[in-house]
């Protein structure tokens, strides 16, 4: 009787070895300002033939929701598109990786649904404290191309109407301008990584988000640097992947 209770235990520790093995990695990822799910295509092609799952969240206005803009969109509803995703499609243990703006997003992301993220991921992002908004966070005198507004729509130089898709699009300014809450405990205590894209020969303090690496270093945060221009989703696919699945 010993014999085939020790045989079943056996047999059930074994489905549940194969059951955790079998589960894939769930990445969740947030595009930048004025840009789309669509900037990862590459990135979510070569994770997902290593075996990883991947959402690529398209922010209300952007990319192919460009035609729901509105200069009252504001980051709380970029914030809720990413919760609705991670809720409607059930995901759990999610790595939630934030590009540039989207470091403002995955913030607010982490500050409302915690219990649902294993690791959050920073992408040459921002990095903001509670109460900041995307204009006010950086602290070391430096300004963005959002700052270039028109009818209410931040308008960096290189968006184009005569463009053709796919392609970055004007972004409401209040996305800019509303500030995120970081407060949540169980928010402060998720493991989080900086991903600092530095230009081939450049100095990692001459980069524009250098202050944002060195805030997330004073918190504890991992951090780690890799050769690219601020989108290694185009420039470097290769080493942003693989420094990707470091952060299962």
């Amino acid at each position: 009787m010993k014999k085939i209770t020790l045989f079943i235990l056996i047999i059930i520790y074994s489905q549940i070895r194969l059951s955790a093995q079998s589960v894939k990695p769930v990445y969740v990822i947030v595009h930048g300002a004025w840009g789309g799910g669509w900037a990862f295509k590459k990135t979510d092609s070569l994770l997902y033939a290593h075996g990883n799952t991947v959402y690529r969240v398209t922010l209300t206005g952007q990319g192919e929701r460009a035609h729901l803009s509105s200069p009252e969109i504001n980051l709380q509803t970029h914030i809720s598109d990413v919760i609705s995703t991670v809720l409607y499609e059930d995901l759990q243990d999610i790595i939630l990786v934030g590009h540039s703006y989207g470091g403002m997003v995955i913030t607010g992301v982490a500050d409302s649904i915690p219990q649902r993220i294993k690791r959050l991921v920073y992408l040459d992002a921002f990095v903001p404290n509670d109460g900041e908004s995307a204009v006010s966070a950086r602290k070391d005198g430096k300004q963005g191309p959002e700052r270039n507004v028109v009818d209410g729509f931040s308008v960096p130089g290189w968006v184009s109407k005569n463009a053709q898709p796919p392609k970055d699009v004007p972004q409401s300014y209040k996305t800019f301008t509303q500030p995120v809450s970081y407060k949540n405990k169980l928010a402060l205590k998720l493991p989080a990584t900086y991903i600092l894209t530095v230009d081939k020969g450049a100095k990692p303090e001459e980069d524009f988000f250098y202050f944002f690496a060195n805030r997330a270093k004073q918190r504890g945060w991992k951090v780690l640097q890799m050769t690219a221009d601020h989108n290694p989703q185009w420039s470097n696919v290769p080493d942003l992947v693989a420094l990707l699945e470091q952060e299962k």
